[in-house]
């Protein structure tokens, strides 16, 4: 079964203790979704989304690499 993150645990929050593994603004975030920067979720159910390990592990190697 595939693993998925939120985006709390993307991006990380302060209040909650949460570490960001992409240390972004959620403006930033979903600005990036939009400009193809950075993958666009999977819709879990009808409120909530989520994304798939495997696309941000690629992105973090990506972003390691400069490509991004």
């Amino acid at each position: 079964m595939p693993r998925f993150y939120r985006l709390k645990e993307i991006i990380g929050d302060r209040k909650k203790g949460i570490s960001p593994i992409i240390p972004v603004s959620r403006a930033s975030w979903y600005a990036g979704i939009k400009a193809g920067k950075y993958p666009k979720p999977i819709r879990l159910s009808k409120r909530t989304v989520a994304w798939r390990e495997d696309d941000i592990k690629t992105l973090c190697e990506k972003l390691s690499e400069g490509v991004v």
